[in-house]
């Protein structure tokens, strides 16, 4: 986004700096072979042509720049980047290098699977920067070494490519991007149903359409106007932390887009959530069971208000709150398991519909497998299974499933309309089935027929040369013998 991209590059009367790095220009030693072919310290180079890239000034991470990126945006904390480098001790003697094994080094920058050198460098980097820094042992490897390649206390130097950076993937379908601005405090996260307060700016195609201070619960945040993607992402924000949360339109506003804020169908959009301040809500396993059951009924009647407001995906948060709640619990009597088992049913039946309706329909036979489960004669769960199947082109399967319904309930004319259909879709694909093989079989038939005439005309061609030979006048001698 525009209001996003910072220039970074400023001029000087010699040099140029990139965020308070120096490239180097002629006569300066830009390059590891460089640093270390010379009679300098490795560490005087750095002093006399490095610049402290150490937030507090210590002078522990010192960089020099040996070809510029792509100006624009730099790594954020969390980003998950690329990169080419190089190590090496202070007497040049090299001790790893990702060109030795011809494939990059990825990790998430700012999360501590790297040294602190690394961290702090690659985020004040470009796309396609080269630099090479000296890192003294405390933003190294420290007293311990890392042997028997880097000893105690060594200062290293590293040569480092940054070959490209994305944000954190949130959910595995990579519909949440995240980048962190500025790091939260603490370990604690928010939880579903924890009460957030937080400070909310929206774009949509670089235009600004939300910004406000907002309060509302995790798992609810549709009810003030707050995208799905936001209400994901909060259970990984920690208090204090400023993000840019990247959402792709199904966990944005979706297909109906948002009216109120001019944004259309499938729009993609992009959040910078400050979270200010939250209040946990009780975990399910502090809660006694009598308590759990009267929050899985509140629940239960939350989510059944989502679904007929046709907001599934925040129906599914509500369901699966009570599938946490009870499903490993079995109650101290008859009463109390029925009760539990009840509300499990209910929960199942509810997500296998919401899925059916988010076209998920993987998730739709799970939830219908576990109320066949509960109960194998459930009506609901065995036509919901069957038309999950029906719509995964699993034909067969699907007409099982609604010939079972009708052996529970013999008067249920939309199981009986189904499994008509079903037959209709088996007997078309067995026909396609047919035509393609017969088309198949046809070409095979061609191929052998065009072959077996190339073959018969070289035989025919070779015999006429035979012959041709055979009758083909001797040539006479100069002498005319």
């Amino acid at each position: 986004m525009d209001g996003y991209m910072v220039k970074h590059t400023r001029g000087t009367s010699n040099k140029r700096e990139i965020l308070g790095t120096r490239v180097c220009m002629s006569g300066e030693m830009s390059s590891l072979e460089d640093i270390f072919s010379t009679n300098q310290c490795p560490t005087a180079v750095f002093t006399s042509q490095g610049t402290d890239v150490t937030p507090n000034g210590d002078c522990g991470v010192c960089k020099i720049v040996k070809q510029h990126g792509v100006e624009g945006e730099k790594p954020m904390i969390g980003d998950r980047v690329h990169v080419h480098y190089t190590g090496r001790l202070l007497n040049g003697k090299k001790f790893d290098s990702s060109l030795d094994r011809k494939e990059p080094f990825v990790f998430n920058v700012g999360k501590g699977q790297v040294i602190k050198a690394w961290d702090i460098v690659v985020c004040s980097m470009q796309k396609g920067e080269v630099c090479v820094i000296l890192c003294k042992p405390e933003y190294a490897y420290g007293s311990a070494g890392s042997p028997p390649k880097v000893p105690p206390n060594a200062t290293l130097v590293f040569e480092i490519e940054l070959l490209s950076f994305r944000g954190e993937e949130l959910l595995e379908d990579g519909g949440i991007l995240r980048r962190i601005k500025v790091k939260g405090e603490g370990y604690n996260n928010p939880n579903e149903g924890a009460t957030v307060q937080v400070h909310l700016k929206g774009w949509c195609g670089g235009r600004l359409f939300d910004s406000r201070d907002v309060t509302f619960v995790v798992g609810e945040s549709e009810d003030v106007g707050v995208p799905l993607g936001v209400d994901r992402a909060m259970e990984k924000i920690q208090k204090g932390e400023c993000c840019l949360l990247y959402l792709k339109p199904k966990y944005g506003f979706g297909k109906e887009g948002k009216k109120e804020y001019d944004i259309g169908s499938n729009a993609e959009l992009l959040y910078e959530v400050t979270l200010k301040n939250f209040e946990k809500a009780k975990e399910f396993w502090e809660m006694d069971l009598k308590e759990k059951l009267e929050r899985a009924d509140l629940v239960k009647q939350k989510g059944t208000q989502y679904f007929k407001a046709g907001r599934y995906s925040y129906a599914v948060i509500q369901y699966q709150q009570i599938v946490n709640w009870l499903e490993m619990e079995c109650g101290t009597g008859k009463e109390q398991l029925q009760a539990i088992q009840a509300l499990l049913l209910v929960a199942h039946l509810n997500l296998a519909l919401c899925f059916l309706r988010l076209r998920e329909y993987s998730q739709t036979v799970e939830n219908c497998n576990k109320v066949i489960d509960l109960d194998p004669e459930n009506e609901k769960a065995l036509y919901r299974r069957g038309e999950a199947r029906l719509l995964r082109n699993e034909f067969s399967m699907a007409m099982v499933d609604f010939k079972q319904v009708l052996q529970v309930n013999s008067f249920n004319r939309a199981a009986r309309s189904q499994i008509a259909i079903c037959r209709r879709k088996i007997r078309e694909h067995d026909e396609r089935d047919k035509k393609i093989y017969a088309n198949m079989f046809q070409r095979f038939a061609e191929h052998d027929a065009k072959v077996g005439r190339l073959k018969r005309k070289k035989e025919d061609s070779g015999i006429s040369d035979q012959n041709k030979q055979g009758l083909k006048r001797p040539r006479l001698s100069q002498d005319g013998s």
